[in-house]
């Protein structure tokens, strides 16, 4: 009795899944979106991490829950089970590693035969901070460009390090949900 007389703590549950190759940054831009924090030397993912993030947007409370899979071929019939059910996949690659962004068109692959036919995906191209350094990335904005107009997906440029553009990828993302399930 006591917890149907409970307010309902949230108007919206969506669950979000991170992928992408190793060491590209999922786990790091998990931690900054939901935390807001940054840990230099985060450990590999082994399996499957999550957290929850509740906020506010267009008038309605909505939770986040975001599952940051391993990127490594070994756990990949684990993480194919994440994405079922999955109402957003957050793509992850390094623009400093070449071969991530290669590796975007057999992520994809596996969220079409894995995921949700209506799954919204947006990217994110991590480690964007290094470019101010004087690095120089791997993955050319022409790259970028190309990709986006073959897939008609967006790519975000961000930093998990310096929190650049990270909460703006997830907001949109939720607001592109929230529309999805009105009413």
């Amino acid at each position: 009795m006591e917890n149907s007389r409970r307010k309902k703590e949230y108007d919206n549950l969506f669950k979000i899944v991170l992928l992408g190759d190793s060491c590209v940054g999922k786990s790091c831009v998990l931690v900054r979106f939901a935390d807001d924090d940054f840990i230099q030397n985060y450990s590999a993912t082994i399996g499957v991490d999550f957290r929850f993030r509740s906020l506010s947007m267009s008038g309605r409370k909505v939770k986040l829950q975001i599952w940051d899979t391993a990127g490594q071929e070994r756990y990949r019939t684990i993480t194919n089970a994440y994405y079922k059910g999955a109402e957003g996949i957050i793509l992850v690659f390094d623009l400093f590693k070449k071969q991530s962004f290669d590796n975007l068109d057999s992520w994809l692959s596996e969220v079409e035969k894995n995921g949700k036919t209506d799954v919204e995906i947006v990217v994110i191209a991590n480690k964007n901070d290094l470019i101010a350094e004087g690095e120089i990335p791997e993955v050319s904005p022409r790259d970028i460009q190309e990709f986006e107009e073959r897939t008609k997906l967006k790519v975000h440029l961000a930093s998990a390090k310096s929190g650049d553009n990270v909460e703006s990828t997830f907001l949109s993302l939720t607001g592109t949900l929230i529309e999805k399930h009105q009413p």
